[in-house]
């Protein structure tokens, strides 16, 4: 029975499953967001090069092997890819509790790891956007991506506290147990999904050539107008991450001054807004159109994101907060408007290396960014680094805002 007839896509067991795993996954990556830099920063004392290096490691895969990954992915079944980079994530993750534990965890460990678990992260996302089609059928994207989006914002919402809780009661080392087990969990979920990948689901032509393939993928993101756009903004957006993710614990647990627990739950903030967004976004598509919602979300995002760089110690730390949910409730709407228009327009057979093509568009710019941001911190000082990562954040949806007929979009 469709997802439609039966009015629930949690009455989908399959749904249920990957949904699941989805949430427990991203669990525990919100975890080791917190984890992984506090890790370097506070057992490793690492300077803000270092930690910015260590973000870059993480996200270097969407530049080596963010295009071929589609094309590999669109010739082989999306499940045991899932289950494979959740195996292989949790057993590198591990090797960083125990190297803590025998007293040998090193700065040069810490980039392996975080190279390999980015190589896995390319894989199994790419495989897992693909994946969606195959469960609830196109006509129910925007509520499956609705669901993703709020798994993604409940993540946001619990992980970063109980990653800073964990890294001020067990050490940051410890801490990042929590996100192999999630792992782990996923995993188990994933191998009793038993959605039926039917042959013009994926690329069964084994024998094209490869690059013949990326470019096939290449070719459809720049024939569609709102793709290039919505690439854009990706890409800014991950760019802005990146010098986020270098940046902001430098500056709230050395500049600012918070414990490890309060920072986490300052970047919880943004989850609150995230989840009203996920709740809210099919409904506004609904109503407005993809393309209106997208130029809607855009502006919002632009205007909620502008105070961002006045955060400071004292009454102005609340800023970060109220700005983070603000934000979060506009962001998830594009994200959702974004993700359910371009899986509608695209056939099946390229479903892998569109999400491919756009996540290395998009994601490519985020190492980028954590160079960026520790090359900032290590010259000009945290502080500025931290307002350049704001500002890329509150710009990052120009390139949507410049483009009207978006909102022409069905």
């Amino acid at each position: 029975m469709s997802a439609v007839a039966s009015g629930s896509l949690w009455r989908v067991r399959d749904f249920r499953r990957y949904a699941g795993a989805d949430a427990i996954s991203k669990l525990g990556s919100e975890v080791s967001l917190v984890a992984l830099p506090l890790t370097a920063a506070l057992t490793l004392h690492a300077s803000p090069f270092q930690v910015g290096l260590l973000t870059a490691a993480e996200m270097a895969a969407f530049l080596l092997v963010g295009l071929p990954a589609g094309a590999w992915v669109d010739r082989m079944r999306r499940r045991p890819v899932l289950v494979a980079a959740d195996v292989v994530r949790a057993l590198a993750l591990l090797s960083i509790p125990a190297a803590g534990v025998l007293g040998v965890l090193g700065l040069p460990q810490m980039y392996a790891v975080a190279l390999l678990n980015g190589l896995c992260t390319v894989f199994f996302d790419v495989a897992h956007q693909s994946y969606l089609p195959a469960i609830v059928g196109r006509e129910d994207l925007a509520r499956g991506h609705g669901t993703l989006a709020a798994n993604q914002s409940l993540a946001q919402l619990a992980g970063p506290g109980i990653g800073g809780w964990l890294v001020q009661a067990l050490t940051a080392p410890i801490a990042v147990v929590a996100d192999a087990l999630s792992y782990a969990g996923s995993a188990l979920l994933l191998l009793g999904v038993r959605a039926d990948e039917k042959p013009d689901g994926r690329d069964a032509r084994g024998g094209g050539r490869l690059w013949t393939e990326i470019a096939e993928g290449l070719s459809f993101v720049a024939g569609q107008p709102v793709l290039r756009r919505v690439a854009a903004v990706g890409a800014l957006m991950m760019l802005s991450f990146g010098l986020w993710s270098a940046t902001v614990p430098l500056y709230l647990v050395r500049e600012v001054g918070t414990s490890p627990g309060t920072y986490g739950m300052l970047l919880s903030a943004g989850a609150v807004g995230g989840v009203a967004g996920a709740w809210l976004a099919p409904r506004i598509a609904a109503r407005l159109g993809r393309g209106r919602a997208m130029y809607a979300s855009a502006w919002a995002a632009t205007v909620c994101t502008a105070p961002l760089a006045l955060t400071a110690a004292g009454p102005r730390l609340l800023i970060l907060p109220v700005a983070l949910a603000a934000s979060g409730v506009a962001t998830t709407v594009f994200s959702v408007a974004q993700g359910a228009y371009r899986q509608s327009i695209c056939p099946p057979h390229l479903l892998g290396r569109l999400s491919a093509t756009m996540r290395f568009l998009m994601w490519g710019a985020m190492p980028l960014g954590g160079l960026l941001a520790g090359t900032l911190g290590q010259l000009a000082g945290v502080r500025v680094a931290f307002w350049a990562a704001c500002g890329v954040y509150t710009l990052a949806h120009l390139p949507v805002l410049i483009a009207p007929r978006i909102r022409e979009v069905a």
